[in-house]
């Protein structure tokens, strides 16, 4: 599963924001030695639609994990466990898995949750009327069985290696959602879910504030209330973290390194740095005729210099990409090395390609018409700004004309789903499971799907499909490798870092424990001592 990165070093959590929230944000029974208070988090994105199944972008995946559980979820190491269900079994090869559900827990409305949710949540995941991007890993079941209210099973036609890490997926309310369309429903605005907070109020383009649920099946949490503030420019964020106005935000290179360097910052915050489990890069819309020819796509990757936007604009916090995987994934090939920074190498690649500066005008030009396109980006992110006008003043060396546009972050979505643009800088955000079917495979270029930049081959698609019926690591690791060799090759999309996340966290907090998914997942333990507590809701602890 992956989600869209409203910004390059995610805004909420410390190691992969979107995908961690929903997954790994419960533990074990929560025993809080003091009850109450709030945290008040900073994000430039707003929420979108908070059905799991529609929450594709960072901002709606956050809030989402808040309020909803899989079935399964990521513990603190990265390993699969239980959530709504207690137990499984997987039998038949991988083809058959039965799941055990947790008894006695409620829908945030009263309603009991069974089996007959999973099947529900199942039956909209492969519905063709659910704009759902993540329909490709449901698609796979062949049937699915309700056995008994908490008992639910699943066949595939053949094995499935990604079965156990689609169940993380949130599970939605039959009993509220079978008669609406979830697309327009107004669930998305005022979800009912099962997890650990329930949304109280949504003021657009302002904040988003979470209640702790008292009948939360691993117990109420901690802290009383989330704060979610909206501020679009991360400066200001900044400022209002100086202010003592946010407890949590996600920081930009310079501010990690530089402005929070004071024995103020070491006084009341905590620092954070994790390897990135995503990437940036500057993607294309393939179906343009001036980015069809591969060599032009190698030709921009050369004549961009990904190892000064590394040092310069991140401040050495990351490292050069160089295909669909970062490091940290086990499907990354190492033996794929980054292009080099090489604008004699790019030129030769434009000309071969049959651009030539014909008028002397310094912009290369074919069958009459200059290579010139628009790169969009999201407002607020001042790295990926940077990162723009450095492609931008790179590529006029070489004799492409680039232009930068800026948009809400809400806007820039609603025009790459609309397949309006002509090249885009964004993140990825992954998880443990690596499987990149979703955007990469040449079925999932339809509306509202993550291959959005329409990228087909057929070499791709059969490796990808081998790999998701492959259950011996080694052997899927090499057709991974081959496909990052591929992608490499191709340069669907030019490829441009790997981010640190940076994070900054009030030091009221206590019981914050960094493992390997980062901070979140044992959010429902935190606490703050009776004494520092902010914003207290008096009648709220248990």
């Amino acid at each position: 599963m992956v989600r869209w990165e409203s910004r390059c070093l995610r805004v909420f959590c410390v190691l992969i924001l979107t995908l961690w929230i929903p997954k790994a944000l419960h533990s074990a029974r929560v025993v809080c030695p003091s009850y109450g208070g709030a945290i008040v988090i900073g994000s430039i994105g707003e929420p979108k639609r908070l059905l799991p199944l529609l929450a594709s972008d960072s901002a709606s995946a956050t809030i989402a994990g808040f309020i909803f559980n899989g079935l399964l979820k990521y513990d603190k190491d990265g390993n699969i466990t239980g959530d709504l269900a207690t137990n499984w079994e997987v039998e038949d090869g991988g083809k058959v898995i039965t799941f055990h559900l947790r008894r006695g827990v409620k829908w945030q409305d009263g309603a009991p949750f069974t089996a007959w949710d999973v099947l529900f949540t199942l039956q909209k995941l492969r519905d063709p009327k659910v704009a759902t991007p993540y329909s490709g890993d449901y698609l796979e079941v062949q049937k699915a069985k309700v056995i008994d209210d908490y008992t639910f099973r699943v066949y595939y036609a053949k094995p499935f290696a990604p079965a156990l890490s689609s169940w993380t997926m949130g599970i939605i309310p039959r009993h509220l959602l079978e008669h609406e369309d979830l697309n327009t429903t107004t669930f998305n605005r005022h979800p009912i879910g099962t997890g650990p907070y329930r949304l109280v109020k949504w003021i657009t383009g302002q904040e988003l504030i979470l209640e702790a649920n008292p009948m939360y099946f691993e117990g109420r949490p901690c802290i009383d209330r989330i704060i979610y503030r909206i501020i679009p420019d991360s400066s200001t964020m900044f400022m209002e973290l100086k202010a003592n106005n946010l407890d949590y935000m996600g920081l930009t290179p310079f501010q990690y390194k530089r402005q929070t360097d004071s024995p103020f910052f070491a006084k009341y915050f905590r620092k954070f740095c994790y390897p990135s489990f995503g990437y940036t890069y500057l993607g294309y819309n393939l179906r343009l005729p001036m980015f069809k020819d591969p060599r032009v796509r190698r030709a921009i990757t050369y004549a961009i210099d990904r190892k000064m936007i590394v040092d310069v604009v991140l401040l050495g916090l990351g490292k050069v990409c160089t295909g669909p995987f970062p490091p940290s994934l086990w499907a990354y090939n190492p033996h794929v090395k980054p292009y080099p920074y090489d604008p004699q190498k790019a030129r030769e690649l434009l000309r071969e390609a049959g651009w030539r500066d014909t008028d002397g005008d310094g912009i290369l030009d074919k069958g009459g018409k200059p290579f010139q396109f628009t790169v969009l980006t999201n407002q607020g992110n001042l790295q990926r700004s940077a990162v723009a006008e450095i492609i931008q003043y790179q590529l006029a060396q070489v004799g492409i004309k680039v232009k930068i546009r800026i948009l809400e972050w809400q806007a820039m979505l609603h025009s790459i789903m609309e397949r309006n643009f002509q090249a885009v800088i964004l993140g990825w955000s992954l998880g443990f499971e690596p499987d990149p079917y979703d955007i990469w495979h040449s079925s999932k270029t339809g509306p509202g799907e993550f291959n959005f930049i329409g990228y087909k081959n057929p070499e791709v698609d059969r490796i990808l499909t081998e790999a998701r019926a492959t259950f011996d690591r080694e052997k899927r690791q090499r057709l991974y490798w081959r496909f990052h060799e591929i992608i490499a090759r191709d340069q669907p999309y030019t490829f441009l870092y790997v981010p640190d996340s940076l994070s900054i966290l009030s030091s009221r907090f206590q019981g914050v424990k960094p493992a390997k998914t980062g901070i979140w997942y044992n959010f429902i333990h935190w606490y703050v001592p009776r004494g520092e507590q902010r914003y207290r809701i008096e009648g709220a602890t248990p």
